[in-house]
């Protein structure tokens, strides 16, 4: 074997490993959402997560990939529908190998959009809108940036995906948790909000740690080879980012709350995660520290203005991977460097590298459009689905907790029997 195949062949399986480890962030999001929550709805959330990564594959292989990738125009593809190439590598990656990690990203910007349906939304409507998701907002966001479209045209830079992953699964979960309301008990008559603490910070510590040990598939992998090393360097750039924004969370909320919050200072890592999800290929490793730093002071300050505008977010997705992922993507307008964009042809050096307001402008460009198309779209369709089938279930329903209320058995069967027997038995008491 000589020496080029052996370079195709280590390009192939490395990004085959990166989309196993992107494949189980959706474990680690499992933890994270159901550790977030509460404890009656811990088996719903588990499940939706797995039934619904089933749902978009299929879709996302009879059409989600030809619309990001197939020949088409600008807006979007228009080919390589039902996919089924088994070519083998031709001195670049396999088109199998190439599928496989692009899927496993679709997931996960679909599992993200869930997060604003948490605790109080129809399993249908899971279903349904696991269908519309996975074959048009994601692809045609994807496509505008990924696949060639407008926005590629212009020198959009995101190497692994603050704005397509990120943002589009965040404005989809903003459209539903602006039409589902906040869940019962979140707020007050006059205002005041209560806190529907999560049933377990252990798991979500779990879930984060899965979820950061899976994003160095997602950011290294998107170097789609290892025969020059960039991978390395990409990988430290996450590293740096996710611990500048755990530091900063915690150092944040302790500054402002008077206590070092466990679950901000969790999502504090997460934001510097999704802050360098778009520049880790583009940035030197001193930014990779600033940009971390800064998602992870903004997303404290997020939850708590989202909260203040009485939009209910359990696991604070609409921060972390929204207002966070606007961030990320800006901030390849102020350090990108020149070797790594301007070199290479994609787009231009950032501010801060002499390259002026031109990135910025088109990075903001992005922001805004792949947005307002995710978010649109998403309101639509739900608001759609609202009228028809309804996306809320019963006050009773959700008091009862989505365990029982839409699959039939509790999720901690054992300790919730005992729950119940306890309520049974004071009833009978007071009688």
């Amino acid at each position: 074997m000589d020496l080029n195949a052996v370079v195709v062949l280590m390009d192939n399986l490395w990004v085959a490993i990166g989309a196993i480890l992107v494949f189980f962030m959706l474990g680690g999001f499992i933890l994270l959402e159901a550790g977030s929550t509460r404890m009656k709805n811990a088996g719903h959330i588990a499940g939706k997560t797995i039934f619904t990564a089933g749902i978009g594959t299929l879709v996302f292989w009879a059409v989600g990939y030809g619309f990001i990738y197939g020949e088409g125009n600008a807006f979007i593809g228009l080919s390589n529908f039902f996919y089924g190439d088994y070519s083998a590598a031709d001195g670049g990656l396999t088109p199998a190998v190439d599928f496989s990690f692009q899927v496993m990203f679709a997931l996960v910007s679909l599992t993200i959009a869930f997060g604003g349906f948490a605790e109080r939304a129809k399993l249908s409507v899971y279903v349904i809108f696991a269908v519309v998701f996975s074959a048009i907002i994601y692809p045609i966001v994807a496509h505008w940036i990924w696949g060639g479209g407008w926005l590629a045209e212009h020198g959009k830079q995101d190497f692994a995906g603050s704005t397509v992953v990120h943002l589009t699964g965040a404005m989809a979960a903003l459209a539903a948790t602006m039409i589902l309301k906040p869940r019962i008990g979140k707020y007050n008559k006059n205002g005041s909000s209560n806190q529907l603490a999560g049933h377990n910070q252990v798991y979500t510590a779990l879930g984060v740690l899965i979820l950061w040990v899976g994003w160095f598939g997602f950011n290294g992998a998107s170097t789609f080879g290892v025969a020059d090393g960039f991978l390395g360097f990409v990988l430290l750039n996450t590293q740096l980012a996710a611990g500048a924004g755990a530091i900063a969370a915690m150092f944040t909320v302790w500054a402002v709350k008077g206590k070092a919050d466990v679950p901000t200072t969790l999502n504090g890592a997460l934001a510097g995660l999704v802050a360098i999800t778009a520049s880790c290929g583009f940035v030197e490793p001193w930014a990779a520290v600033i940009i971390g730093l800064i998602g992870g002071i903004m997303v404290v300050f997020s939850m708590d203005l989202f909260d203040k505008l009485k939009i209910d977010d359990p696991i604070a997705a609409l921060s972390v991977h929204g207002t966070v992922g606007v961030w990320g993507t800006l901030s390849n307008g102020l350090f990108a460097v020149p070797a790594l964009s301007t070199d290479i042809e994609w787009g231009q050096a950032g501010l801060f590298y002499g390259g002026g307001f031109a990135q910025l402008g088109v990075q903001a460009l992005g922001v805004v459009a792949s947005g307002a198309f995710a978010f649109v779209v998403s309101f639509i369709v739900l608001k759609v689905l609202d009228k028809i089938i309804g996306l809320r279930v019963s006050e009773e329903e959700e008091i009862m907790g989505l365990d029982i209320s839409e699959h039939g058995s509790y999720g901690y069967p054992e300790h919730m029997t005992l729950e119940e027997t306890k309520v049974t038995t004071a009833a009978t008491v007071e009688k």
